[in-house]
Protein backbone atom coordinates (compact mmCIF):
# COMPACT_ATOMS: atom_id res chain seq x y z
CA UNK A 1 0.00 0.00 0.00
CA UNK A 2 1.14 3.50 -0.65
CA UNK A 3 -0.12 6.98 0.20
CA UNK A 4 -0.01 9.53 -2.59
CA UNK A 5 0.47 13.33 -2.29
CA UNK A 6 -3.25 13.94 -1.86
CA UNK A 7 -3.36 11.80 1.28
CA UNK A 8 -5.33 8.98 -0.25
CA UNK A 9 -4.09 5.48 0.05
CA UNK A 10 -4.13 3.12 -2.83
CA UNK A 11 -2.63 -0.06 -4.11
CA UNK A 12 0.40 0.43 -6.25
CA UNK A 13 0.90 -2.13 -8.96
CA UNK A 14 4.44 -3.08 -9.82
CA UNK A 15 5.21 -4.49 -13.21
CA UNK A 16 7.10 -7.76 -13.57
CA UNK A 17 10.17 -6.04 -14.95
CA UNK A 18 10.61 -3.99 -11.77
CA UNK A 19 10.19 -6.88 -9.25
CA UNK A 20 13.30 -8.91 -8.36
CA UNK A 21 13.26 -12.55 -9.45
CA UNK A 22 12.89 -15.03 -6.57
CA UNK A 23 14.63 -18.28 -7.57
CA UNK A 24 14.53 -20.03 -4.18
CA UNK A 25 12.24 -22.99 -3.55
CA UNK A 26 9.76 -22.54 -0.75
CA UNK A 27 10.21 -25.71 1.35
CA UNK A 28 7.69 -24.88 4.06
CA UNK A 29 4.75 -26.68 2.37
CA UNK A 30 6.98 -29.70 1.69
CA UNK A 31 8.02 -29.91 5.34
CA UNK A 32 4.40 -29.53 6.46
CA UNK A 33 3.27 -32.37 4.20
CA UNK A 34 6.11 -34.63 5.31
CA UNK A 35 5.32 -34.04 9.00
CA UNK A 36 1.64 -34.84 8.43
CA UNK A 37 2.57 -38.03 6.55
CA UNK A 38 4.98 -39.03 9.33
CA UNK A 39 2.25 -38.62 11.93
CA UNK A 40 -0.21 -40.63 9.82
CA UNK A 41 2.30 -43.48 9.36
CA UNK A 42 3.19 -43.51 13.06
CA UNK A 43 -0.47 -43.89 13.93
CA UNK A 44 -1.48 -46.42 11.26
CA UNK A 45 1.54 -48.79 11.17
CA UNK A 46 0.90 -50.43 14.57
CA UNK A 47 -2.71 -51.04 13.56
CA UNK A 48 -1.78 -52.59 10.20
CA UNK A 49 1.03 -54.77 11.55
CA UNK A 50 -1.12 -56.34 14.25
CA UNK A 51 -0.34 -59.95 15.04
CA UNK A 52 -2.10 -62.92 16.52
CA UNK A 53 -1.54 -63.32 20.22
CA UNK A 54 0.40 -66.52 20.87
CA UNK A 55 2.28 -67.81 23.86
CA UNK A 56 5.89 -68.06 22.70
CA UNK A 57 8.11 -70.72 24.24
CA UNK A 58 10.99 -69.66 26.40
CA UNK A 59 14.52 -70.94 26.04
CA UNK A 60 15.31 -73.75 28.36
CA UNK A 61 18.03 -76.32 28.56
CA UNK A 62 17.18 -79.52 30.29
CA UNK A 63 19.96 -81.65 31.58
CA UNK A 64 19.92 -84.86 29.60
CA UNK A 65 21.03 -87.74 31.72
CA UNK A 66 22.07 -90.69 29.59
CA UNK A 67 20.02 -93.75 30.42
CA UNK A 68 21.53 -97.15 29.89
CA UNK A 69 18.89 -97.93 27.28
CA UNK A 70 19.53 -94.75 25.23
CA UNK A 71 21.69 -95.05 22.16
CA UNK A 72 24.42 -92.42 22.22
CA UNK A 73 25.90 -91.80 18.78
CA UNK A 74 28.76 -89.38 18.23
CA UNK A 75 30.09 -88.12 14.91
CA UNK A 76 33.55 -86.58 14.85
CA UNK A 77 34.81 -83.88 12.48
CA UNK A 78 36.01 -86.40 9.89
CA UNK A 79 32.62 -88.22 9.81
CA UNK A 80 33.45 -91.31 11.90
CA UNK A 81 30.47 -92.66 13.86
CA UNK A 82 30.82 -93.85 17.46
CA UNK A 83 28.33 -96.02 19.37
CA UNK A 84 28.81 -94.81 22.93
CA UNK A 85 32.62 -94.48 22.78
CA UNK A 86 33.50 -97.14 20.26
CA UNK A 87 33.94 -96.57 16.53
CA UNK A 88 31.41 -98.46 14.45
CA UNK A 89 31.25 -99.10 10.70
CA UNK A 90 28.08 -98.12 8.81
CA UNK A 91 26.95 -101.72 8.20
CA UNK A 92 27.17 -102.56 11.89
CA UNK A 93 25.39 -99.30 12.79
CA UNK A 94 22.50 -100.29 10.54
CA UNK A 95 22.33 -103.75 12.11
CA UNK A 96 22.40 -102.46 15.70
CA UNK A 97 19.76 -99.80 15.02
CA UNK A 98 17.40 -102.42 13.54
CA UNK A 99 17.88 -104.59 16.63
CA UNK A 100 17.19 -101.60 18.90
CA UNK A 101 14.04 -100.61 16.96
CA UNK A 102 12.23 -103.82 17.93
CA UNK A 103 12.92 -103.45 21.66
CA UNK A 104 10.05 -102.49 23.96
CA UNK A 105 10.20 -99.71 25.04
CA UNK A 106 12.14 -98.43 22.10
CA UNK A 107 15.32 -96.56 23.11
CA UNK A 108 15.98 -92.97 22.11
CA UNK A 109 18.87 -92.16 19.78
CA UNK A 110 20.95 -89.20 20.95
CA UNK A 111 23.22 -87.78 18.26
CA UNK A 112 26.21 -85.62 19.15
CA UNK A 113 27.64 -84.15 15.96
CA UNK A 114 30.91 -82.25 15.90
CA UNK A 115 30.34 -78.65 14.80
CA UNK A 116 33.04 -79.03 12.15
CA UNK A 117 31.60 -82.14 10.52
CA UNK A 118 29.66 -81.92 7.29
CA UNK A 119 25.89 -82.08 7.55
CA UNK A 120 25.96 -85.08 5.22
CA UNK A 121 27.61 -87.18 7.95
CA UNK A 122 24.89 -86.35 10.48
CA UNK A 123 22.16 -86.78 7.86
CA UNK A 124 23.47 -90.23 7.01
CA UNK A 125 23.11 -91.35 10.65
CA UNK A 126 19.60 -89.84 10.92
CA UNK A 127 18.60 -91.62 7.73
CA UNK A 128 19.85 -94.96 9.09
CA UNK A 129 17.84 -94.43 12.27
CA UNK A 130 14.71 -93.66 10.23
CA UNK A 131 15.16 -96.70 8.02
CA UNK A 132 15.61 -98.89 11.08
CA UNK A 133 12.30 -97.63 12.50
CA UNK A 134 13.62 -95.58 15.42
CA UNK A 135 10.87 -93.19 16.53
CA UNK A 136 12.78 -90.77 18.77
CA UNK A 137 15.97 -89.07 17.57
CA UNK A 138 17.46 -86.18 19.56
CA UNK A 139 20.36 -83.86 18.85
CA UNK A 140 22.60 -83.03 21.79
CA UNK A 141 24.17 -79.56 21.70
CA UNK A 142 26.41 -77.52 23.95
CA UNK A 143 24.87 -75.15 26.47
CA UNK A 144 24.52 -71.64 25.04
CA UNK A 145 26.67 -68.95 26.58
CA UNK A 146 24.93 -66.47 28.89
CA UNK A 147 23.59 -63.37 27.16
CA UNK A 148 23.15 -64.91 23.71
Amino acid sequence: MSIDSTGKSGIQLVSEEESPLNSQINTTPLVDIMLVMLIIFLITVPVVVGSVEVALPTEENRLVLPKPDNINLSIDASGNVYWNQYAIPEAELRQRLRAAAVQQPQPEVHIRGDENTEYLNVGRVVEEAQRAGILRVAFITARPMRGQ
